[in-house]
């Protein structure tokens, strides 16, 4: 109970310094006053919290949160501590979607590409959507034919591939449209509007609440395939379930905010050291807020409060993940030593 509510504490404590601090910082007693509707949008403090601090600030928390929960299903899944949301290839999937429309579609002419080509942001997350969602069928057509470690294989040689023609089609690309999809690729929090937010928000919610109605069933796939077969489980349902959750909610942020990384990988094993637990019944709240805490401590950190200079959010994921990895596995094994 009291990690649960220290992380909560902390999630609500980075959530006002995110929606604060920028390149202009504003006074914790404005923020408050916005928060609790005697500040419009009217003031400048108003307009910049209303249109710009606070989307960014819930699609970062979102997006940390559902990259947390989807690494944890997949480390449960494939009994991998290395697994990550991206594994199956979704988000190279999201990458050829939006490198085509980026680096490609506007020379092809009329007709969807050069519709999507000329759709501005949406057009981006459209793109990445179908090719999130290309992925995602085949990766669940496979599903229920092979084992676990086959469609691990098999999803890391096709996220092999993806990233092959991604890598032709930038090497072909024009300077200008290039800079445009590295830019995208770098992930970024600070594009999403307030209409994309809540399609963002819609998909990315309903996919964490369908996987974490799942949290018994991946109590018993820790067990092993054998053994959970004999408890009753289907487990071929049950991947298809929580993978489907998982794939959903990486094409979701893949989408809107780019390919985010290293929040699936670090958040689980920094909650399961914090709690020392495998129930995910208590894992999956801490897993939530830790990743939505992680994720606008690295958006926080990127922009540089006080400056216009924002770094690549993927650059900061990376330097706050892996030393949290490796303080957590070193501490585990430290205490599984002397004891």
């Amino acid at each position: 109970m009291i990690v649960r509510w220290g992380c909560f504490l902390l999630l609500v404590s980075l959530f006002l310094a995110a929606i604060a601090f920028g390149s202009v910082t504003i006074p914790l007693h404005d923020v408050f006053l916005f928060l609790t509707g005697r500040l419009g949008p009217d003031t400048a403090e108003g307009y910049i919290l209303q249109n710009i601090r606070l989307p960014r600030a819930l699609t970062a928390s979102v997006a940390g949160a559902g990259l947390a929960f989807a690494g944890l299903q997949m480390q449960t899944v494939f009994r991998n501590p290395l697994a990550d949301p991206y594994i199956l290839g979704v988000n190279s999937g999201a990458s050829l979607g939006v490198a085509i429309v980026m680096l490609v579609a506007a020379p092809v002419g009329p007709g969807l590409l050069g519709t999507l080509a000329g759709g501005g942001a949406f057009s981006t997350v459209i793109a990445a959507s179908i090719g999130s969602g290309a992925v995602l069928a085949l990766i669940l057509a496979l599903t229920s034919r092979i084992g676990v470690m086959t469609l691990l294989i098999i999803g890391l040689m096709l996220a092999y591939l993806i990233n092959a023609i991604v890598s032709i089609l930038i090497y072909f690309a024009m300077p200008e449209r290039l800079q445009a999809f590295i830019s995208w690729s770098f992930g970024q929090f600070g594009t999403v509007s307030w209409n994309q937010f809540w399609v963002f928000l819609t998909a990315a919610g309903l996919a964490v609440i369908f996987g974490s109605l799942q949290f018994k069933s991946m109590d018993v796939l820790l067990l092993g395939e054998e053994q959970a077969t004999a408890l009753g489980e289907n487990t071929r349902r049950t991947r298809i379930r929580i993978l489907s959750s998982a794939a959903i909610i990486a094409g979701a942020v893949t989408a809107f905010c780019g390919p985010i990384g290293f929040l699936g990988v670090a958040v689980p094993h920094l909650a399961r050291g914090l709690l020392r637990t495998q129930s995910h019944r208590k894992l999956i709240p801490v897993t939530l807020t830790l990743g939505a805490s992680l994720a606008l401590l690295s958006d926080l950190i990127a922009r540089l409060p006080g400056t216009s200079t924002t770094l690549p959010v993927n650059a900061i994921t990376a330097l706050i993940g892996a030393p949290v990895i490796i303080w957590v596995l070193l501490k585990s094994r430290t205490t599984r030593s002397l004891s």
